[in-house]
């Protein structure tokens, strides 16, 4: 085994349940579990590179990358943050084009890989994945739309309380305890999310904080009041 591969099996893995792969029989999980590598990532680390040849699919078991886009003036633009049982470049390998967004470690994660011929194979073979891909597809169609709504229609001060929401729920997938959910990452890439100066996001912060909807330890973001973030959201 090379140095920073691990194994993991994926008919015990943790984060099975909520990957694409979940409705895989015994068989086809056996057949991934035996074809793939896992790699544990350091933070900061590039998964795959914007304008590259897909090789095959990456599924997060653990940690969180962030899905990006660099800007005609060289701005990363953060697309989605994925979590465990993320599946990342399937689209593009699906499409036969190259990737058309860049993935990095946001922490030290834990990456399975299935080379190409694999994961056509596994496609091939179950069509209970290649309805859980329609669906996948069909709702990233449906949040893009909504994001591109909210860039145009709302205010930084309701974007931010969507984007703190949105990420209380992906943060909360690794949670498998009562301990509070803590969203980390750093102001830039959170200000990138929104969509706004870094400058304003740490003043709207700072309010936030004021009005007891959130509370932070260093960098990390606690949720303290979701349906006050709502109500500022107005979700309801």
């Amino acid at each position: 085994m090379r140095k920073g591969q691990t194994v993991i099996s994926c008919e015990e893995c943790r984060s099975r349940n909520s990957s694409l792969f979940s409705g895989l029989c015994s068989h086809q999980l056996s057949y991934i579990s035996e074809n793939k590598s896992c790699t544990v990532y350091k933070k900061g680390q590039i998964l795959f590179h914007e304008g590259t040849r897909p090789l095959g699919v990456f599924c997060v078991n653990s940690g969180k990358i962030k899905i990006y886009k660099i800007g005609y003036d060289g701005k990363e633009q953060i697309i989605s943050i994925a979590g465990a049982g993320g599946l990342l470049g399937y689209k593009a390998m699906i499409a036969e084009e190259p990737y058309s967004v860049s993935a990095e470690t946001l922490e030290d994660c834990t990456v399975c890989f299935l080379s190409r011929p694999n994961f056509l194979q596994t496609l091939a073979e179950s069509s209970e994945l290649n309805k859980k891909i329609l669906q996948q597809v069909c709702h990233e169609i449906g949040v893009m739309n909504e994001n591109l709504t909210n860039q145009a229609q709302r205010t930084v001060r309701e974007r931010l309380a969507i984007t703190l929401l949105k990420l209380k729920d992906t943060y909360g997938m690794d949670s498998h305890d009562n301990g509070p959910i803590e969203i980390n990452l750093t102001r830039e890439d959170l200000a990138n999310m929104v969509g706004t100066a870094t400058e304003t996001l740490i003043r709207l912060l700072h309010e936030f904080k004021e009005d007891k909807l959130i509370s932070t330890k260093g960098r990390k973001i606690m949720i303290d009041d979701p349906k006050g973030l709502s109500k500022i959201a107005n979700l309801f």
